[in-house]
């Protein structure tokens, strides 16, 4: 049973701003799903509406098996959420906010442990309204952890993080993942997003414009990867520039740079050069990023922050 699921899902905000339309998306249980979409793409509409904080215009939701609008309690109860522009209590400990969520949850985790967990022990009897940015983020990501929930929707989690704070980010949702969790979660720090992610969905003014995995994003849009090939003497470039697929060279020194437009043409690249003579001494790839790949499937929109 996927965790979460869409049909034709759609919402309009008076007669003429439709922020979603028609969103048909399926995020598989155990998957870590990174939602991106450009300033006004209807990403945090979305994440709203999976939420049941707002009500679809028309279509269908599904979150584990269950409507969230006729089975609000049934979601939420195995639902983890980090959400954008979450509040705490300013003149409550850290550990106080988790044991709040441990009661609520009726769970029986230790809220120590929890912020152990998310790198707040030697903060957890300090109030928060000293806390950095980063460390309200962490605090807000351990409540959300806590009943080893079903699903976690992570609406940015690495916002105000540094990067000791945004790398502890990455290791725990791939430990939840592992644990059989669905992680679903915005952010618009693609390099955090390609790390983690075992599939991406792209939205750009309202629509789901791309799915897939980041490989799969980057050969559906022709997106070359470069070969880096250190050799012991130049081959003849002739022979490597004929192969179907390769779409230039530059050389300087030793070092090769090839561009390959689909990746199956990089052994035959390397047995090319070695056919000429030439000893390969070091091979490297350099992929296209996944930035460049949301450039180009938002029409050149860079700032990947979603407002509605």
């Amino acid at each position: 049973m996927p965790s979460i699921e869409t049909h034709g899902l759609t919402k309009r905000f008076g007669d003429d701003v439709v922020a979603v339309e028609d969103l048909d998306l399926t995020v598989k249980a155990g998957e870590v799903f990174g939602f991106l979409g450009p300033n006004g793409a209807g990403k945090s509409t979305t994440i709203n509406m999976l939420l049941d904080f707002i009500r679809p215009t028309s279509g269908e939701i599904i979150v584990l098996g269950n409507n969230p609008r006729s089975e609000p309690r049934a979601v939420r109860e195995h639902v983890g959420i980090l959400p954008e522009g979450y509040s705490l209590y300013d003149r409550l400990t850290a550990r106080k906010h988790v044991r709040f969520a441990v009661d609520l949850e009726e769970s029986d985790d230790d809220p120590d442990a929890i912020l152990n967990r998310v790198g707040l022990a030697d903060a957890a009897g300090r109030a928060v309204g000293g806390f950095s940015k980063g460390m309200r983020q962490r605090l807000a990501l351990g409540m959300a952890l806590v009943g080893q929930p079903d699903l976690l929707i992570l609406d940015e989690p690495s916002s105000g993080l540094d990067p000791n704070g945004a790398q502890l980010m990455r290791q725990i949702v791939r430990e939840e993942a592992d644990r059989g969790a669905t992680v679903f979660f915005s952010s618009h720090i693609m390099e955090q997003v390609e790390a983690v992610c075992d599939r991406v969905g792209i939205m750009n003014e309202g629509d789901l414009v791309a799915v897939d995995t980041v490989d799969g994003l980057r050969a559906a849009s022709g997106s070359a990867s470069t070969l880096i090939i250190t050799v012991d003497e130049i081959p003849v470039m002739s022979d490597i520039q004929e192969i179907d697929g390769v779409t230039d060279i530059t050389v300087r020194d030793t070092t090769l740079r090839i561009g390959c437009s689909t990746p199956d043409i990089k052994a035959s690249v390397i047995s090319r050069i070695e056919q000429t003579g030439a000893t390969v001494t070091d091979i490297d790839v350099e992929q296209t990023d996944l930035g460049d790949i949301f450039v180009e499937y938002t029409n050149g929109i860079e700032t990947p922050e979603a407002e509605l």
